[in-house]
């Protein structure tokens, strides 16, 4: 019997299976069950969300991704428009900007001049260059301008190259080009150089302004005219004819108050509307950033506020563009 190996008993199959299908003794890993849940009828095919590539099962959020999200898309609502969408925008992302919605086509209206049908108040805010004041080197002029729900309504850029900006300083002549939402240039502002060495009262050294909407189409001019005392100042339609005047005050540096340009009619009787330059304080004696509110009747010819609109860069060139101090050669 001593050459016998014990053997262990014989298993059915089943228990042998039954030990191979063991669970799993890792702890991470679930337990084996049959679920007991009936399947129902199938529900309703649910379409991928407009603006998204694919869809997700119910129940996932997908968060809205910012490349497709169109930017500067106008909407006919009351909803905001944002440069990207979300609420806080991320550390290299551009700040939303809030633009108001664009209204249809109007006729009679040189087109992209529509929001101002709308308007009765527009701000006129100038970018604070900190560059100027480190330097003394002039740089393009950039301006915001919004209506009184801060929307932005339009960019108004310069476009002048360094060595006249930097030669002529305030003197310079200029082109101010206005942009819409879309980046459309619908306005187009020229000043030409006028010579200031001669006697005032010369009709060649009077400051000039022309404006056109669409660009290449002249709208009408804002020509400055002598005055002893202030800054008086006429605007024109197409063909130079005088239709409005704008009256400044004595003294255009309002130190610590605003300076306020009135817009009358040409007898002087009739209020049109104004140009006021509001006192910033510190900023607005330190620096050019100027803040202008321009006031029209709502029901003002769309052309004579883009005339009035036009004034107020002429009156911003003129008497609180400040040049940069030159600093001493020694």
């Amino acid at each position: 019997m001593s050459g016998v190996v014990p053997t262990a008993p014989e298993q059915p199959t089943d228990e042998v299976e039954n030990q191979v299908k063991s669970p799993d003794p890792r702890p991470d890993a679930p337990p084996d069950y049959n679920s007991h849940l009936v399947p129902g009828p199938p529900g309703p095919a649910i379409p991928p969300s407009a603006g998204h590539a694919g869809s997700l099962p119910m129940g996932l959020y997908s968060p809205p991704q910012p490349h497709n999200f169109p930017l500067y898309q106008p909407a006919g609502g009351t909803h905001p428009i944002q440069y990207q969408p979300g609420k806080y925008p991320m550390p290299n992302q551009p700040v939303p900007v809030t633009w108001m919605p664009a209204p249809g086509h109007m006729p009679n209206c040189p087109p992209g001049l529509e929001y101002l049908t709308q308007l009765d108040i527009i701000h006129v805010f100038q970018h604070f260059e900190p560059l100027e004041m480190m330097t003394s080197f002039e740089t393009n002029n950039r301006y915001d301008i919004k209506n009184n729900l801060d929307q932005m309504v339009y960019v108004v850029t310069e476009d002048t190259d360094d060595y006249t900006r930097n030669a002529y300083r305030t003197l310079r002549p200029f082109v101010l080009r206005v942009t819409d939402y879309m980046g459309r240039e619908i306005m187009t502002m020229q000043r030409p150089f006028r010579c200031s060495c001669c006697c005032f009262c010369c009709p060649s050294t009077r400051q000039e302004l022309e404006v056109q909407s669409p660009p290449g189409v002249t709208i009408g001019f804002v020509a400055e005219h002598w005055n002893l005392c202030r800054a008086v100042y006429s605007i024109q339609n197409e063909k130079k004819e005088n239709v409005m005047r704008v009256r400044g005050p004595c003294s255009t540096y309002g130190c610590g108050s605003d300076s306020v340009f009135e817009v009358k009619s040409l007898d002087g009787t009739t209020d049109t509307g104004s140009i006021i330059r509001k006192w910033n304080g510190l900023l607005s004696a330190m620096s050019d950033a100027d803040h202008f509110e321009i006031q029209f009747p709502l029901d003002l010819d769309v052309k004579m506020k883009a005339m009035i609109f036009g004034a107020c860069f002429l009156i911003d060139f003129m008497y609180f563009e400040r040049s940069p101090t030159r600093r001493s050669s020694r």
